[in-house]
């Protein structure tokens, strides 16, 4: 299972959220790219007040407080 994660550096959230990511990929399947949306002015725009985001084919799953247990109901 493929994400795109949003992130921008100094988001404590965003840290957190990837953390979460890698202990799920530990015994699940899922991969992700991870963009800084202070790269992009368009991507900055639509989630500057939302991430971290963990978006899957275009669609925004998950974002704000990504937890554990929040990232399992998503791939089961």
């Amino acid at each position: 299972m493929n994400f795109t994660f949003y992130t921008r550096p100094g988001c404590p959230l965003c840290v957190e959220a990837e953390q979460m990511l890698r202990l799920v990929a530990e015994d699940h399947p899922i991969e992700w790219s991870t963009i800084n949306i202070e790269e992009d002015d368009q991507i900055h725009e639509k989630y500057m007040l939302m991430i971290p985001v963990l978006e899957q084919n275009g669609n925004v799953i998950l974002y704000g407080n990504i937890g554990y247990i929040d990232i399992l109901e998503i791939i089961d």
